[in-house]
C-alpha cells in the first residue's frame, strides 16, 4: 500500500521556522525519525519511508505555497496513488497556537494552498490534517503573521505537537483516517 503525505509550505531559507511552513517541519521531523533526507526532485523534495508495510511518500513543494496543486496533483499521478491515501498537513489560523484536527475532507476554510491543492484535483476529498498556529494578529496582518517565526514561548508546545503530529501521520497510513480521528483529535 503507497500513501502521499504533503506537507505545505514555502521553500527557501527565509521561511524555514515560519508559522506557514509547519507541514514542511512535520515532514521533516518524520524523515528525521526514519533516518531518511529529501531529495530535489520534479515540483518538489521528496522523501520515502517504509512503515508497517506501507511504503509512505513524503513531498514538500518547490512550488510555494500558493501553488501546491500542481505538485500534489504530479506526485499523485507519478507514483499512482488514489486521494483516499493523501493526506495534505498544513497550518490553520483557526485552531489555537499546537492544535490538531485531523479531517478526512472539507472546505480550504481560506488557506490559498488548501484552496489551489482543490482547484487541480477537482475535489477537497483528501485528508488534511490542520495544525493550529493561532491567530494573534490584527485585522489585515494575518500574512504578515504566519509568515513570522513561531514565539520563542511557543516552542515547547510546538515541538510536542509536531512529534503528535508524526504519530498521526504513521497511524492514519496503518489503522486509517476514521481509528486515527478517534484515537487523536479531542
Amino acid at each position: 500500500m503507497k500513501y502521499l503525505i504533503v506537507g505545505l509550505g514555502n521553500p527557501g531559507e527565509k521561511y524555514v521556522l515560519t508559522r506557514h511552513n509547519v507541514g514542511f517541519m512535520v515532514l521533516d521531523e518524520l524523515a528525521k525519525k526514519y533516518e531518511t533526507s529529501f531529495q530535489p526532485e520534479k515540483l518538489a523534495e521528496k522523501a520515502e519511508i517504509k512503515y508497517k508495510g506501507r511504503v509512505i511518500h513524503l513531498i514538500k513543494p518547490s512550488t510555494f505555497m500558493n501553488l501546491s496543486g500542481k505538485a500534489v496533483n504530479y506526485w499523485l499521478q507519478q507514483l499512482k496513488i488514489s486521494p483516499q491515501n493523501l493526506l495534505v498537513i498544513v497550518d490553520d489560523i483557526a485552531l489555537p497556537h499546537a492544535k490538531l484536527r485531523l479531517r478526512p475532507k472539507g472546505s480550504a476554510g481560506g488557506h490559498n494552498g488548501l484552496s489551489d491543492i482543490e482547484q487541480v484535483l477537482g475535489n477537497a476529498n483528501y485528508a488534511r490534517l490542520r495544525f493550529g498556529v493561532g491567530s494573534d494578529f490584527a485585522k489585515g496582518q494575518q500574512a504578515d503573521y504566519v509568515l513570522s517565526n513561531f514565539e520563542e514561548a511557543q516552542k515547547p508546545e510546538l515541538d510536542d505537537a509536531i512529534t503528535k503530529s508524526v504519530e498521526m501521520t504513521l497511524s492514519y497510513c496503518s489503522i486509517g483516517i476514521e481509528r486515527t480521528m478517534t484515537q487523536y483529535n479531542d
